[in-house]
Protein backbone atom coordinates (compact mmCIF):
# COMPACT_ATOMS: atom_id res chain seq x y z
CA UNK A 1 0.00 0.00 0.00
CA UNK A 2 3.10 2.10 0.83
CA UNK A 3 4.21 1.53 -2.32
CA UNK A 4 1.61 2.25 -4.12
CA UNK A 5 0.97 5.78 -2.72
CA UNK A 6 4.38 6.71 -3.38
CA UNK A 7 4.42 5.51 -6.55
CA UNK A 8 0.85 7.10 -7.22
CA UNK A 9 2.67 10.78 -5.65
CA UNK A 10 5.40 10.25 -8.09
CA UNK A 11 3.11 10.20 -11.29
CA UNK A 12 1.16 13.00 -9.99
CA UNK A 13 4.17 15.10 -9.39
CA UNK A 14 5.10 13.88 -13.69
CA UNK A 15 1.83 14.96 -14.76
CA UNK A 16 1.57 18.11 -13.21
CA UNK A 17 4.39 20.32 -14.74
CA UNK A 18 5.27 23.20 -12.30
CA UNK A 19 4.05 26.88 -13.58
CA UNK A 20 6.54 28.19 -15.33
CA UNK A 21 7.91 32.01 -14.11
CA UNK A 22 7.43 35.34 -15.36
CA UNK A 23 9.96 35.99 -18.31
CA UNK A 24 11.35 39.46 -17.16
CA UNK A 25 13.91 41.83 -19.79
CA UNK A 26 15.08 44.74 -18.34
CA UNK A 27 17.69 47.11 -19.75
CA UNK A 28 19.59 48.12 -16.70
CA UNK A 29 20.81 46.93 -13.31
CA UNK A 30 18.88 49.18 -11.45
CA UNK A 31 15.38 47.91 -12.51
CA UNK A 32 16.36 44.17 -12.01
CA UNK A 33 17.64 44.90 -8.34
CA UNK A 34 13.69 46.58 -7.82
CA UNK A 35 12.06 43.48 -9.91
CA UNK A 36 14.11 41.62 -7.52
CA UNK A 37 12.81 43.30 -4.33
CA UNK A 38 9.28 43.23 -5.26
CA UNK A 39 9.31 39.65 -7.30
CA UNK A 40 12.10 37.88 -5.36
CA UNK A 41 11.88 34.24 -6.91
CA UNK A 42 8.82 33.85 -8.91
CA UNK A 43 10.10 35.72 -12.70
CA UNK A 44 13.01 35.08 -14.68
CA UNK A 45 14.94 38.23 -15.22
CA UNK A 46 17.82 39.55 -17.89
CA UNK A 47 19.36 42.17 -17.69
CA UNK A 48 20.68 43.89 -20.74
CA UNK A 49 23.10 46.21 -19.87
CA UNK A 50 26.40 45.84 -17.60
CA UNK A 51 26.24 48.64 -14.69
CA UNK A 52 29.72 49.88 -15.80
CA UNK A 53 28.36 50.24 -19.31
CA UNK A 54 27.32 53.35 -20.97
CA UNK A 55 23.71 53.34 -20.52
CA UNK A 56 23.12 55.05 -24.14
CA UNK A 57 25.11 52.86 -25.91
CA UNK A 58 24.91 49.26 -24.86
CA UNK A 59 25.99 46.99 -27.69
CA UNK A 60 23.11 44.39 -28.87
CA UNK A 61 23.88 40.93 -28.83
CA UNK A 62 22.40 38.31 -30.99
CA UNK A 63 20.95 36.60 -27.64
CA UNK A 64 19.03 39.70 -26.77
CA UNK A 65 16.92 38.80 -29.29
CA UNK A 66 16.15 35.38 -28.13
CA UNK A 67 15.57 36.72 -24.51
CA UNK A 68 13.37 39.31 -25.77
CA UNK A 69 11.33 36.82 -28.12
CA UNK A 70 10.15 34.97 -24.63
CA UNK A 71 9.89 37.92 -22.95
CA UNK A 72 6.36 38.51 -21.17
CA UNK A 73 7.55 42.13 -19.68
CA UNK A 74 10.34 44.41 -20.87
CA UNK A 75 10.57 47.30 -18.37
CA UNK A 76 12.52 49.81 -20.00
CA UNK A 77 14.06 53.27 -18.17
CA UNK A 78 12.68 55.14 -21.26
CA UNK A 79 13.11 58.88 -22.10
CA UNK A 80 14.85 58.00 -25.04
CA UNK A 81 18.02 56.70 -22.87
CA UNK A 82 17.34 53.50 -24.90
CA UNK A 83 16.84 55.01 -28.08
CA UNK A 84 19.81 53.63 -29.99
CA UNK A 85 19.89 49.90 -29.25
CA UNK A 86 16.30 48.57 -27.95
CA UNK A 87 13.96 49.83 -30.82
CA UNK A 88 16.23 47.00 -33.29
CA UNK A 89 15.79 44.33 -30.55
CA UNK A 90 12.30 44.90 -30.63
CA UNK A 91 11.36 44.74 -34.11
CA UNK A 92 13.98 41.70 -34.30
CA UNK A 93 12.46 39.47 -31.85
CA UNK A 94 8.87 40.23 -33.15
CA UNK A 95 7.31 39.40 -29.84
CA UNK A 96 3.74 41.60 -29.92
CA UNK A 97 3.86 40.97 -26.11
CA UNK A 98 6.42 43.74 -25.80
CA UNK A 99 5.40 46.13 -28.74
CA UNK A 100 5.03 49.59 -28.33
CA UNK A 101 1.69 50.69 -27.28
CA UNK A 102 1.54 46.87 -25.99
CA UNK A 103 0.92 46.23 -22.35
CA UNK A 104 4.15 44.10 -21.75
CA UNK A 105 6.07 46.94 -22.57
CA UNK A 106 7.05 49.33 -19.48
CA UNK A 107 8.25 52.81 -19.89
CA UNK A 108 9.20 53.86 -16.42
CA UNK A 109 9.96 57.38 -17.11
CA UNK A 110 6.47 57.85 -17.34
CA UNK A 111 5.81 57.03 -13.46
CA UNK A 112 8.74 60.20 -12.65
CA UNK A 113 8.66 63.93 -13.41
CA UNK A 114 11.42 64.27 -15.83
CA UNK A 115 13.58 67.41 -15.46
CA UNK A 116 15.26 69.68 -18.14
CA UNK A 117 12.83 69.04 -20.86
CA UNK A 118 14.47 70.78 -24.24
CA UNK A 119 11.86 73.46 -25.78
CA UNK A 120 13.70 72.25 -29.73
CA UNK A 121 15.47 69.67 -30.33
CA UNK A 122 18.23 69.83 -32.77
CA UNK A 123 21.74 67.71 -33.50
CA UNK A 124 23.84 70.78 -33.21
CA UNK A 125 22.88 70.73 -29.22
CA UNK A 126 24.62 67.09 -29.01
CA UNK A 127 22.62 64.01 -27.34
CA UNK A 128 19.90 65.77 -26.36
CA UNK A 129 16.71 63.77 -25.17
CA UNK A 130 13.59 65.59 -26.21
CA UNK A 131 11.45 63.91 -23.32
CA UNK A 132 13.66 65.46 -20.58
CA UNK A 133 16.91 64.13 -18.71
CA UNK A 134 16.88 60.25 -18.40
CA UNK A 135 18.75 60.19 -15.48
CA UNK A 136 16.32 59.80 -12.84
CA UNK A 137 17.24 56.86 -11.21
CA UNK A 138 20.25 58.89 -8.78
CA UNK A 139 17.32 60.93 -6.60
CA UNK A 140 16.28 58.49 -4.34
CA UNK A 141 12.90 59.36 -3.88
CA UNK A 142 11.93 58.54 -7.28
CA UNK A 143 12.11 54.73 -6.86
CA UNK A 144 8.72 54.49 -4.79
CA UNK A 145 7.09 55.35 -8.17
CA UNK A 146 9.18 53.04 -10.23
CA UNK A 147 8.72 50.27 -7.79
CA UNK A 148 4.89 50.64 -7.93
CA UNK A 149 5.03 50.89 -11.88
CA UNK A 150 6.50 47.45 -11.58
CA UNK A 151 4.63 46.12 -9.25
CA UNK A 152 1.40 46.93 -10.77
CA UNK A 153 3.01 45.52 -14.06
CA UNK A 154 3.81 42.45 -12.49
CA UNK A 155 0.14 41.86 -10.79
CA UNK A 156 -1.30 42.59 -14.79
CA UNK A 157 1.07 39.55 -16.15
CA UNK A 158 1.32 37.15 -13.36
CA UNK A 159 -2.57 37.98 -11.92
CA UNK A 160 -1.87 34.67 -9.28
CA UNK A 161 1.12 36.52 -7.77
CA UNK A 162 -0.46 39.89 -7.25
CA UNK A 163 -1.24 39.58 -3.50
CA UNK A 164 3.09 38.60 -3.22
CA UNK A 165 3.78 41.36 -5.14
CA UNK A 166 2.30 43.94 -3.05
CA UNK A 167 2.99 42.44 0.38
CA UNK A 168 6.59 42.72 -1.30
CA UNK A 169 5.97 46.03 -2.43
CA UNK A 170 4.98 47.35 1.03
CA UNK A 171 7.96 45.61 3.05
CA UNK A 172 10.36 47.16 0.56
CA UNK A 173 8.74 50.76 0.73
CA UNK A 174 8.68 50.79 4.78
CA UNK A 175 12.22 49.86 4.24
CA UNK A 176 12.49 52.59 1.83
CA UNK A 177 10.70 55.43 3.83
CA UNK A 178 13.03 54.57 6.63
CA UNK A 179 16.23 54.99 4.85
CA UNK A 180 15.55 57.47 2.47
CA UNK A 181 14.84 60.17 5.46
CA UNK A 182 18.81 59.00 6.69
CA UNK A 183 19.85 59.78 3.27
CA UNK A 184 17.74 63.22 3.68
CA UNK A 185 20.03 63.77 6.64
CA UNK A 186 23.04 62.89 5.19
CA UNK A 187 22.76 64.55 2.01
CA UNK A 188 22.00 68.14 4.38
CA UNK A 189 25.68 69.21 4.26
CA UNK A 190 25.68 68.94 0.66
CA UNK A 191 23.21 71.90 0.51
CA UNK A 192 24.95 74.98 -1.99
CA UNK A 193 28.16 72.93 -2.99
CA UNK A 194 28.82 73.47 -6.63
CA UNK A 195 30.29 70.46 -8.71
CA UNK A 196 31.16 70.09 -12.28
CA UNK A 197 29.75 66.77 -13.87
CA UNK A 198 31.45 65.01 -16.67
CA UNK A 199 27.98 64.44 -18.45
CA UNK A 200 24.49 65.18 -17.26
CA UNK A 201 24.36 62.20 -15.46
CA UNK A 202 23.79 63.35 -11.90
CA UNK A 203 21.22 66.40 -12.28
CA UNK A 204 18.64 64.87 -9.66
CA UNK A 205 21.15 63.84 -7.54
CA UNK A 206 22.25 67.44 -6.99
CA UNK A 207 18.39 68.77 -7.15
CA UNK A 208 18.28 66.30 -4.19
CA UNK A 209 21.22 67.00 -2.21
CA UNK A 210 20.66 70.76 -2.90
CA UNK A 211 24.27 70.46 -4.85
CA UNK A 212 24.68 73.00 -7.89
CA UNK A 213 26.21 71.85 -10.74
CA UNK A 214 28.57 74.75 -12.17
CA UNK A 215 29.48 73.07 -15.05
CA UNK A 216 29.85 69.83 -17.46
CA UNK A 217 33.44 68.67 -18.80
CA UNK A 218 31.71 67.68 -22.14
CA UNK A 219 31.34 71.22 -24.25
CA UNK A 220 27.06 69.87 -25.35
CA UNK A 221 25.80 66.20 -24.06
CA UNK A 222 28.03 63.26 -25.87
CA UNK A 223 30.57 65.64 -27.48
CA UNK A 224 33.92 64.77 -25.55
CA UNK A 225 35.93 67.72 -23.84
CA UNK A 226 38.22 69.56 -25.56
CA UNK A 227 41.10 71.55 -24.03
CA UNK A 228 39.37 75.16 -24.60
CA UNK A 229 36.34 74.27 -22.94
CA UNK A 230 38.30 73.00 -20.08
CA UNK A 231 39.90 75.93 -19.79
CA UNK A 232 36.90 77.75 -20.11
CA UNK A 233 35.55 75.92 -17.38
CA UNK A 234 38.91 77.19 -15.03
CA UNK A 235 38.81 80.75 -16.22
CA UNK A 236 34.86 80.38 -15.38
CA UNK A 237 36.20 78.49 -11.63
CA UNK A 238 38.22 80.47 -9.07
CA UNK A 239 40.27 77.45 -7.34
CA UNK A 240 38.66 75.97 -4.56
CA UNK A 241 35.21 77.64 -5.24
CA UNK A 242 34.03 74.18 -6.68
CA UNK A 243 33.76 71.83 -3.76
CA UNK A 244 34.27 68.55 -6.23
CA UNK A 245 34.84 67.36 -10.05
CA UNK A 246 32.48 64.24 -10.50
CA UNK A 247 32.46 61.64 -13.06
CA UNK A 248 31.05 58.07 -13.82
CA UNK A 249 32.85 55.06 -14.38
CA UNK A 250 32.46 54.47 -18.41
CA UNK A 251 34.11 58.00 -19.16
CA UNK A 252 37.89 58.65 -19.87
CA UNK A 253 39.34 59.68 -16.25
CA UNK A 254 42.29 61.94 -17.42
CA UNK A 255 40.15 65.21 -18.19
CA UNK A 256 38.00 64.97 -14.56
CA UNK A 257 41.35 63.98 -12.91
CA UNK A 258 43.41 67.11 -14.53
CA UNK A 259 40.32 69.64 -14.07
CA UNK A 260 40.25 68.95 -10.32
CA UNK A 261 44.05 69.29 -10.07
CA UNK A 262 43.59 72.87 -11.86
CA UNK A 263 40.95 74.28 -9.49
CA UNK A 264 42.82 72.31 -6.48
CA UNK A 265 39.81 70.14 -5.49
CA UNK A 266 39.45 66.84 -5.13
CA UNK A 267 37.41 64.41 -7.71
CA UNK A 268 35.26 61.30 -7.40
CA UNK A 269 34.03 58.51 -9.70
CA UNK A 270 30.38 58.00 -8.98
CA UNK A 271 27.54 55.33 -9.76
CA UNK A 272 25.23 56.16 -12.07
CA UNK A 273 23.12 52.58 -11.56
CA UNK A 274 23.39 49.13 -9.44
CA UNK A 275 27.04 47.42 -10.11
CA UNK A 276 29.03 50.57 -11.77
CA UNK A 277 30.86 50.33 -9.05
CA UNK A 278 31.73 47.38 -6.56
CA UNK A 279 30.20 49.47 -3.48
CA UNK A 280 26.71 49.97 -5.50
CA UNK A 281 25.45 45.86 -5.57
CA UNK A 282 22.33 46.60 -4.92
CA UNK A 283 19.63 49.77 -5.12
CA UNK A 284 20.11 50.83 -1.64
CA UNK A 285 23.75 50.49 -1.27
CA UNK A 286 23.61 52.26 -5.41
CA UNK A 287 22.52 55.62 -2.45
CA UNK A 288 25.31 54.69 0.66
CA UNK A 289 27.95 54.83 -2.14
CA UNK A 290 26.95 57.77 -4.15
CA UNK A 291 26.32 59.82 -0.62
CA UNK A 292 29.92 58.34 0.94
CA UNK A 293 31.56 59.48 -2.65
CA UNK A 294 30.62 63.47 -2.33
CA UNK A 295 30.31 63.79 1.46
CA UNK A 296 33.45 64.68 3.11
Amino acid sequence: MKFMMTLLAMVIGFAIPAQAKTKIVVTYPYIAALVGEIAKDRVDVTTLAKGDEDPHFVVPRPSFIGKLRQADLLIINGASLEIGFVPPLIRQANNPKIMPGAEGLIDLSQAVELIEKPDSVSRSEGDIHPEGNPHFITDWHNVPGLARAIADALARTDRGGASAYQKNLDTFLARWKAQSDAWDRKAAPLRGKAIIQYHRLFDYFAGRTGMRIVGELEPKPGIPPTSRHLEELIEANAARAVYMVVTDPYHERKSPEGLAKKLSVPWAVLPQDVAAVPAAKDIFSLYDTLLASVVK
